[in-house]
């Protein structure tokens, strides 16, 4: 495939960019390829700057669940940037996609905005420090709650394939209280609230982890972790920054019947924008500033562009039988992949419409059972599907992801490919 131009202006940005790149994972040095410079998107279709077109599986990391430039999204952005882009000043759209998030989280009682999963996981985690007066935060092997030093401990996405604190540049003492325990591990949790219980101030955890690649969390987990956390006064954080209106239209919570103290969104609530949010019970988040003590604050948290693209995106996601088609073509399309990869050595794990292959026989549980799955193959996969137009996240360690705007066709020709890669 030719690709000059993405090239040179890889070339160029190495220039003025660390790396040529402003988040590390799209620099797709751990798959041996030079970036992808785009030029476009439109529905699953993403265009660089050379002309070559690929079907979209990333979906800038699962936010499209319509397709890019959906056009009803497209036309409520054009009203709101017509009338200004941020204001600093409240708005009658951050009520009104705050509602729409209650309406589908229910335990989101009160809902803060701010602009990235990172923000929001890092004020979530501060304001359930101050709400308990502890200090320890639990979290899972291979779950990525973003960058803030404190939770860059046995990290998944991006950070997968670093050890320790996971950052240089993170002090121990930043991560002194931040406990990292096997995600699925019911007996290391019980033991560890055994021990430390009094001073454990959350439990934060990717109900279906997406970022050391899909892993299913096994029966009585999460009801394990919301048990425990209420015998000890400790708070359940759900990040569903990639779950959320992902799984259904009430995030993995509402797919397995529990309900967390405090929730982070991302991804889709901005419709394509810089948004994300947390929210939970009224008594947490009451100590907010400024009706409280804990501190958290943004210019740009919840700009009028922002929310009327993510009203207008859950005003689609809500409308009648959305994710029972959504989730009728990802079963299909699923149950036919199964048979595709039935003799590779590979397997496929799943939830909704967010899909891994592990390129290894054995199954998937764990961090470490994922980081036990072979990178080359997984290289020498995305470098073949990439040969044959289609886009994949570019990591062993990520999900992908399935949107309405995928075509039977489109996903007829990637099943093809799969059933024919010779690796």
């Amino acid at each position: 495939m030719n690709r000059p131009h993405s090239i040179k202006a890889y070339e160029e940005a190495l220039r003025y960019i660390p790396g040529g790149v402003n988040s590390p994972v799209r620099a797709l040095r751990s798959v041996g390829e030079t970036p992808l410079f785009i030029q476009k998107a439109k529905g699953t279709t993403l265009t660089d700057i050379d002309g070559n077109r690929f079907t979209d599986f990333c979906l800038s990391w699962g936010v499209f669940i319509l397709g890019h430039a959906h056009p009803q999204v497209n036309k409520a952005i054009r009203k709101a940037v017509s009338q200004g882009t941020s204001y600093g000043i409240p708005s009658l759209g951050e009520t009104g996609l705050a509602k729409l998030v209650n309406q589908s989280f229910p335990g989101m009682e009160k809902v803060r905005f701010v602009n990235s999963g990172t923000e929001a996981v890092m004020s979530a985690v501060r304001l359930a420090r101050g709400f308990t007066r502890r200090n320890i935060i639990v979290k899972f092997d291979g779950c990525y709650h973003g960058h803030a030093d404190h939770l860059l401990v046995s990290a998944g996405s991006g950070v997968a394939g670093l050890s320790g604190s996971s950052s240089a540049g993170v002090p121990d003492a930043f991560t002194a209280y931040t406990v990292s325990l096997p995600f699925n591990d019911t007996e290391a949790v019980n033991r560890l609230f055994a021990e430390k219980g009094e001073a454990i101030a959350a439990v934060i955890v990717e109900p279906v982890p997406a970022n050391m690649g899909v892993v299913l969390p096994q029966a009585g987990f999460l009801e394990q972790l919301r048990n425990i956390t209420v015998q000890y006064k400790s708070l359940l954080i759900f990040d569903e920054v990639i779950t959320g209106f992902r799984l259904s239209a009430g995030g993995a919570q509402k797919r397995f019947g529990l309900k967390p103290d405090l929730t982070t969104l991302g991804k889709i609530i901005g419709g394509g924008f810089p948004a994300a949010a947390f929210g939970g019970r009224a008594d947490i988040m009451s100590l907010l500033a400024p009706d409280g003590p804990v501190y958290q604050a943004g210019t740009l948290s919840g700009n009028p562009v922002a929310m009327s693209a993510g009203i207008e995106t859950l005003q689609i996601l809500n409308q009648p039988g959305y994710y029972e088609n959504l989730e009728k073509t990802a079963a299909n399309f699923f149950a036919e992949l199964t048979d595709a990869i039935a003799d590779k050595k590979i397997r496929l794990n799943h939830a909704g419409s967010l899909f891994t292959l592990f390129f290894t026989a054995a199954e998937v549980n764990s961090f470490a059972d994922a980081k036990q799955a072979d990178p080359e193959r997984f290289s020498r996969f995305f470098k073949y599907m990439l040969a044959h137009h289609f886009y994949l996240s570019p990591s062993p360690f990520e999900a992908n992801f399935l949107s309405s705007a995928h075509s039977e066709t489109e996903l007829a020709r990637f099943l093809k490919l799969v059933k024919n890669f010779p690796g």
